[in-house]
């Protein structure tokens, strides 16, 4: 039987390979016929911040971490607004609360309270599936639509203009074009609840996200993306933004996937995203910390490979935190964390873990797109690391090479994970740390857990790293879908 299953094993080995290898190649060819085909050609300008799309400096970056930080200040930018809301979302639901103080008013009324005193208050949705495959539906879209318009002076916008079996995702909140919120938090409670602490307290799933904070120059970017899209959408001209006094000193890049063919001010499509990404990670010589909800990007998964096969360092570590059971291509995450793992053939420098509840029981949903390279570049928005994101979704990261705000935010999301203070990690080096603390820690919690013990802690490797058929999964959804 152990002969069977490793005859299988090897076939399946050589089937995602092929069929990988065909996906990467028709990703190629397409992007080359776009004129984007630079993104896959390594060398070149070696500014981590280079590419096609502009840098700003001058800017005030500040990532905020979970609900309990992200939604408390997109409400307090909404009630100091005296020009403009703009919001883009995945979905949003019009009696969502960003805080959950007694008495806090929802979303429809904090936005409708602003149109009152003169704000002019406009928010783009994806308007669903074309059927009802999956959330949030057309007919869920539109009664949202329904509330948040109604009686409020609020225009609220959907927009259809998806490719096939994907989706506008990204999430963004410009006020004034003075101040912008780019992350992964949508502004519903659809499919989870956003509202959690780092703390992550028991409740049925906790729910890690980020958002960043932005002031400066760079507004203008995520001002003028969602203009272009709204004139186009909703058929109604807006000024181009004004470009805002610097604020700052971190350089900032905005970066977007926008898919080919779905808007005329982009007929062949951006793609920085994935430029950003490959950018930076064929760069890293001591450190690449992913935060993700899904990694099963061929075109990311080669790069870590070769790293782990070639490790610029012996110091050079690769730490993903992702979600113990994403909401789909979970089997195509295992399966590249399987291959991951045989390139790094026992030296330990990739580390996959997941995180729960304080208390070690509750699941907690790793929904974060963030990733750090040795604390010299950051990138948060909302694109996942799957063809989704990178490829036929529209998506919107920012990015900065600020050590400053690179360093901090890493600093500051592994004391939460691994329940140790700023102060105490700041001293440490991240191999040791990630040798020291990270593996200790998450792999005898997943001892504990494999003894049908509680855990203790709410780190803990993360399981199912198998490499078998199903892998195969998110190659071939890529292949039916893609364009």
């Amino acid at each position: 039987m152990t002969t069977f299953h490793s005859f299988v094993d090897k076939v399946d080995e050589r089937l995602g390979d092929g069929l990988e290898r065909v996906l990467c190649t028709h990703h190629h060819r397409r992007l080359r016929r776009l004129g984007w085909g630079e993104v896959f050609e390594p060398g070149g300008d070696q500014d981590r911040l280079g590419g096609r799309a502009p840098v700003r400096a001058g800017n005030r970056v500040e990532v905020l971490i979970d609900g309990e930080e992200s939604l408390p200040a997109v409400a307090e930018a909404i009630r100091q607004a005296k020009s403009h809301v703009h919001i883009a979302n995945w979905h949003a639901s019009a009696d969502f609360r960003l805080t959950r103080e007694p008495g806090s008013p929802a979303l429809r009324e904090l936005l409708a309270e602003a149109a009152g005193r003169g704000v002019e208050v406009r928010v783009l949705l994806w308007a669903g599936p074309p059927f009802p495959a999956f959330q949030p539906s057309r007919k869920l879209a539109r009664d949202e639509q329904r509330k948040f318009t109604d009686g409020t002076g609020v225009r609220c916008v959907l927009d259809a203009r998806e490719r096939t079996l994907h989706c506008h995702h990204e999430k963004l909140v410009i006020v004034d074009d003075a101040v912008a919120f780019v992350g992964g938090v949508d502004l519903t409670a659809l499919e989870g609840d956003r509202h959690d602490s780092p703390e992550h307290p028991p409740r049925p799933i906790g729910w890690h996200d980020l958002m960043a904070r932005l002031e400066g120059p760079s507004v203008a970017d995520v001002a003028e993306h969602f203009r272009r899209r709204w004139t186009e959408v909703a058929g109604e001209a807006l000024p181009e933004p004004a470009v805002p006094a610097p604020a700052g000193g971190s350089r900032v890049q905005l970066q977007k996937t926008v898919p080919n063919d779905t808007y005329d001010f982009l007929p062949k499509g951006e793609f920085t995203v994935l430029d950003g990404y490959l950018r930076a990670l064929r760069s890293a010589r001591r450190l690449v910390y992913l935060e993700n909800q899904f990694l099963w990007s061929p075109e990311i998964a080669e790069v870590l490979l070769d790293k782990l096969r070639n490790p610029p360092a012996d110091e050079f570590r690769v730490v993903l935190l992702l979600p113990r059971k994403p909401s789909n291509g979970s089997d195509t995450t295992r399966g590249q964390l399987g291959r991951l793992l045989d390139a790094d053939d026992g030296h330990r420098r990739l580390l996959a873990t997941t995180i729960s509840a304080h208390d070690g029981g509750a699941p907690v949903y790793v929904h974060a797109k963030l990733g750090i390279v040795d604390d010299e570049w950051l990138t948060v928005g909302s694109a996942n690391l799957n063809e989704h994101s990178l490829f036929n979704d529209t998506e919107v990261n920012i990015a900065t090479d600020d050590p400053g705000v690179a360093r901090t935010t890493r600093l500051r999301l592994w004391a939460e994970h691994l329940g140790h203070p700023v102060s105490e990690l700041e001293q440490r080096s991240p191999a040791d740390i990630v040798d020291n603390l990270w593996r200790p820690l998450a792999e005898e919690q997943a001892e504990r857990e494999r003894r049908g013990e509680r855990r203790t802690h709410r780190l803990v490797l993360l399981p199912g790293t198998s490499r078998r058929a199903a892998r195969l999964q998110g190659p071939l959804r890529g292949l039916l879908v893609d364009g």
